[in-house]
């Protein structure tokens, strides 16, 4: 599995990017003015670390968010 957390599911999520361009109204202008919108991914924080499961030990990928909220168990 590819870019995933093994321990909560984190994964990609999709959104988008927005160019604007202009002068700002309160910096004097006519306002900014949206002229391209593409779409992004967000990619988690994944490390791959030795933990330990059910008694052994195992590499797990796991996003940086269990690791700091101790739901893995580093060997």
């Amino acid at each position: 599995m590819g870019q995933v957390c093994e321990i909560c599911g984190k994964h990609k999520a999709f959104g988008g990017h927005i160019t604007r361009r202009g002068l700002a109204k309160k910096k004097g202008g006519i306002g900014m003015h949206v002229v391209k919108v593409t779409k992004r991914e967000f990619k988690p924080n994944l490390k791959s670390v030795r933990a330990v499961v059910n008694g052994g030990v195992k590499r797990l990928t796991v996003c940086t968010a269990c690791l700091r909220s101790g739901k893995v168990v580093k060997a």
